[in-house]
């Protein structure tokens, strides 16, 4: 599991949030230096104007209350994000199912579950690799209901295609040739949890899957 738990980008605004409170303090510091000097000085007969420095100070105050207000929402957000870490570890070991049509091919092996939502005349299994190019194109099966397909990782020309995330996508058409519904998932155990992001994802092998995409969790048989 990697252990980073350190947002860079709630880390940047942090600092952000630092420099610029540093620096709104060091302006007032020296805007009531100017005003004090301003007015040991003035001229008896030609005083300052009073809503004139009057609104400048109230625009500091608002500035000052709109930079506490982002520091609160920086917390906000790193208690929020700590939370979904948190709940992100409890999947280690737990098998979670995904339905964007992406599987790992781990050692030359993957799989996928495919559902049709009834019997079809014809069905078309079509895998793409992560840059989006077709690798492999077959005949599926036409039963309804669920259906498993086992993939070796070998291309149509039989050569060996490098571990990594694939994407399945099935086509089936009735006799009529009318369009049969389909959806396919994926169930992979989770070996790790990412937190380099800027929020969590779950290590499937080599596939990482945010948790808004898991749509079942359950033990591992293992």
């Amino acid at each position: 599991m990697s252990t980073s738990a350190v947002n860079p980008a709630a880390g940047a605004a942090a600092g952000a949030t630092d420099s610029a409170t540093q620096q709104l303090t060091g302006n007032m510091d020296t805007f009531l230096q100017l005003l004090t000097t301003q007015l040991q000085n003035q001229d008896p007969m030609n005083p300052m104007d009073s809503d004139q420095f009057t609104q400048q100070l109230v625009e500091y105050s608002q500035v000052e209350q709109q930079i506490n207000t982002n520091t609160n929402l920086q917390t906000l957000i790193s208690l929020q994000q700590g939370g979904a870490a948190s709940s992100a570890v409890s999947y280690l070991g737990k098998s979670v199912t995904v339905t964007n049509g992406n599987a790992p091919l781990t050692n030359g092996a993957a799989s996928w579950n495919y559902t049709l939502g009834t019997a079809a005349a014809a069905t078309t299994l079509t895998i793409t690799n992560a840059s989006g190019q077709t690798v492999y194109t077959g005949a599926g099966s036409t039963t309804a209901g669920s259906n498993t397909f086992d993939w070796n990782g070998q291309d149509n020309n039989g050569d060996q295609l490098p571990d990594g995330v694939y994407t399945l996508a099935v086509t089936a058409a009735a006799s009529d040739g009318s369009a049969v519904q389909s959806s396919v998932s994926s169930t992979g155990v989770v070996s790790e949890v990412n937190m380099s992001g800027s929020t969590p994802e779950l290590m499937i092998g080599s596939m990482a899957v945010p948790l808004s995409q898991v749509t079942a969790v359950q033990n591992s048989a293992n």
